[in-house]
This record gives C-alpha cells, structure tokens and sequence, in this order.
C-alpha cells in the first residue's frame, strides 16, 4: 500500500463528512467543498493551514504524538479511526517493523493442536480463527455447517471477504448482505493500515477492486472499524434463518489472529437451530462414512 496515498485520502475522507455545524462552526455560504475547508480543520487543531496542508499531502513522518491527538479531535475520529491514524503515522516512520502481525496465509500456517482441540470443545456454537484478511484459517464443526457455501465453491480459498463479494450465495446467505459488505471492508481497511507491506493483502485488495464494483465503491470510502462484538442475520439452506450473538477474541498467542464464537440467545428459535445445525452436520458427515461402508 502506498501509505502517502492512504494517509492522504483517509484524512480528506474524514474532512470531508463533518459539517461546519457538526463542528461548531457557522455554515457560511458559498461553500465549494464538502464538509470543511482546510483552514477550519487547522484552526480546529490548533495549527498552522501550511502545517496541516502537509500532513493531508500524506506526509505523517515525524509527526508527534500530540499532533496526532490533535488531529483525533478536530476530525473528530472514533478509536478504530484513531488506531487507523496512529498505524498510518508508524508506518511513515517505518517504526511499525516490529509490532506487525506476522504473516498467515492458509497454505503457510497450521493451527496447533490444542488450539483446533479448542475450537472442537465448542460444540454449542459456530467457532473458528482469521486472519486481517478475513481467511478461515481453523474452525470447529459447526462453522463449517454454517457456512457451506463457502467451502463449496472452488476459487473462494475459504476467505469471507471473496466470498461476500464475488460468490453469489453470499446474498441468499447473509439477509443484511451490505451490512456484511461494509464490516468486510472496514476490516481488511483496518488490516491494511495495520500491516501496509502484506502483500497478499494487497493482491486480494486488487482483485476484489477489479470484480467487484460494490467493494471498489466501499474500499474508496476509507472506513475502519474495531469488530469485536454484535449480532449476525445469516439464512441457512438447510435450518432458515439465525440471528447469532458473536464475540472476537485477539489470539495471545498469534498476534494478529482474531477467534471468534457464536451464540444464540437461550431459549430463542435460533437456539433450536444450532441444535438443527449440528444433527444436519452429523448426518451430513455420516453419509460419506456410509457409502464407503456400502462400497466395501
């Protein structure tokens, strides 16, 4: 990733959707850019417009942490936005070396034991781990019951971010389907100010611009978010329709991976269909044990 561009782009992106009113300042008239001018963001964070013209040119090296918090207010960032700022700024002063995640493609890290016997453990609810860039790299039974679609179509190398945008099973799958597009974006967005010089991130970035009109639009908008906790609408072929609790958990172990776990509200119809998940999983997996016995 080009980090002047990135760092270019994701400050004018924020520039530009906070009003005047928003910032509390008077709207004026004859306005010819949207949300405020340069000299508002400046004044905003208390430095000069020369200043403040250099950083939005993409130029974070050096800078202080307390511009950076200035910044932070005047644009008046989130903390995922504020994580993306501080990522970007260490990345221009290439001290983001050490504190990047490794690197984990499927072909390239195997889940050790104990951890696969954990995700195994968890036999209530939907469990598996990722990576940044969103590939499936572990998961239990009943994750991959869930999300057939996904391990049934070749090409999609088991990563959600393909599948979302270019499988068209993703819109029968998942009823919120531009909710699912825009949190995929926002984390491989996220993933890529965290860890710029990945290069399979970079490569799946390209194709999911060149495919995909609806993830080249959301890529330009810049936004990142912290996707820890909620709630998930997903239509099963087999059981209808789930609405699942999900918690992330970052992997002490492997920095950089993220396990995550779903739940159904005790009680609730989405309960009783994990339960029908699970029992279609186990006959599902049972078939092929029958036809090799019937063979021999």
């Amino acid at each position: 990733m080009d980090n002047r561009a990135e760092v270019r782009e994701f400050l004018t992106s924020r520039r530009a959707r906070i009003t005047p009113e928003r910032a509390g300042l008077p709207s004026g008239t004859r306005r010819r850019v949207p949300g405020l001018r340069r000299s508002e963001v400046a004044a905003l964070a208390d430095m000069s417009v020369e200043y403040y013209a250099k950083l939005e040119r993409g130029n974070l090296s050096g800078v202080s942490p307390a511009v950076l918090e200035a910044l932070v207010r005047a644009l008046q960032l989130d903390d995922a936005e504020r994580a993306h700022l501080v990522n970007l700024a260490r990345a221009a002063d290439g001290s983001d070396t050490l504190t990047r995640p490794r690197r984990r493609t499927r072909d390239q890290w195997t889940p050790h034991r104990s951890l696969q016997w954990t995700l195994d453990a968890i036999t209530a609810g939907p469990a598996f781990v990722r990576n940044g860039r969103m590939d499936v790299l572990a998961a239990n039974e009943l994750f991959r019951a869930l999300h057939a679609d996904l391990y049934a179509t070749p090409g999609n190398q088991e990563n959600l971010a393909r599948f979302n945008f270019l499988d068209p099973a993703s819109r029968r799958f998942y009823p919120d389907w531009d909710t699912f597009a825009d949190v995929a974006v926002a984390i491989l967005r996220t993933e890529a100010g965290r860890n710029p010089h990945d290069k399979d991130l970079h490569d799946l970035v390209g194709e999911l611009c060149t495919r995909s009109d609806e993830f080249r639009t959301r890529w330009g908008a810049h936004n990142v978010r912290h996707h820890g906790t909620g709630t998930k609408h997903f239509h099963h072929h087999a059981v209808g329709d789930l609405t699942l609790a999900f918690e992330g958990l970052e992997l002490a172990a492997a920095p950089g991976l993220t396990l995550t776990v779903y739940t159904a509200e005790p009680g609730s119809a989405s309960e009783e269909g994990l339960r029908l998940l699970a029992s279609w999983a186990a006959t599902r997996e049972a078939a092929p044990e029958t036809e090799r016995s019937t063979a021999g």
